[in-house]
C-alpha cells in the first residue's frame, strides 16, 4: 500500500480502506440476494453487463474486455444464448465471427434488476438513516464517486 504525502494517519487511512472494502462487498451481495439472473455466474453477468453498456461485441472482444480466454468467454456467452439473454449476428466485417447484442427480454431484466436495487437502496435509506445521516450519506456517495474515477 503506497502512503500519500499529505497524510497524517495512514493507519486510519488503511484501517478505513479495509472498512471500505468490507462494507462494499457487504453491500453488493445485499443488493445481488435478489437478483433477477437465478444461477448465472457473475462472469456470465458481467458479459451481460458489457454488452449492456458496451453494446454488441464479438466474444473476442468481451474476452479481452473480461480477461479471459476466448474459450472461456464462448462458453459464457452459449449459456446466455440457450437461456435467451444474447443473440448472435454475423459480423459484417469478418463472416466467420459473431456479433452478440442483448435480447429485449435480457435488457427488460437488466432493467427490472436495477429498478429492484434502487427501490431496496431506497427503502433501507429512508427507514435507517435519518435526515442528516442522509445528508452526510449523500455527501460519501461524491466522495466515493471521486475514488471510483480516480
Amino acid at each position: 500500500m503506497s502512503e500519500h504525502l499529505g497524510d497524517p494517519v495512514p493507519a486510519q487511512t488503511s484501517a478505513v480502506a479495509t472498512e471500505l472494502r468490507v462494507v462494499v462487498g457487504k453491500l453488493r451481495r445485499r443488493m445481488n440476494s435478489g437478483r433477477l439472473f437465478g444461477d448465472f455466474t457473475p462472469s456470465q453477468i458481467a458479459a451481460l453487463a458489457r454488452l449492456e453498456s458496451g453494446g454488441p461485441a464479438s466474444v473476442s472482444t468481451l474476452a479481452r474486455a473480461e480477461g479471459v480466454r476466448p474459450q472461456s468467454m464462448g462458453a459464457k456467452v452459449a449459456a446466455l444464448e440457450a437461456a435467451g439473454l444474447v443473440s448472435g449476428a454475423p459480423d459484417p466485417d469478418d463472416g466467420r465471427a459473431t456479433i452478440w447484442s442483448l435480447t429485449e427480454s435480457a435488457r427488460e431484466t437488466v432493467r427490472e434488476a436495477r429498478a429492484a436495487k434502487d427501490d431496496w437502496l431506497f427503502r433501507a435509506i429512508r427507514a435507517t438513516l435519518s435526515a442528516d445521516e442522509q445528508d452526510q450519506l449523500a455527501a460519501g456517495v461524491a466522495l466515493l464517486t471521486r475514488l471510483a474515477d480516480s
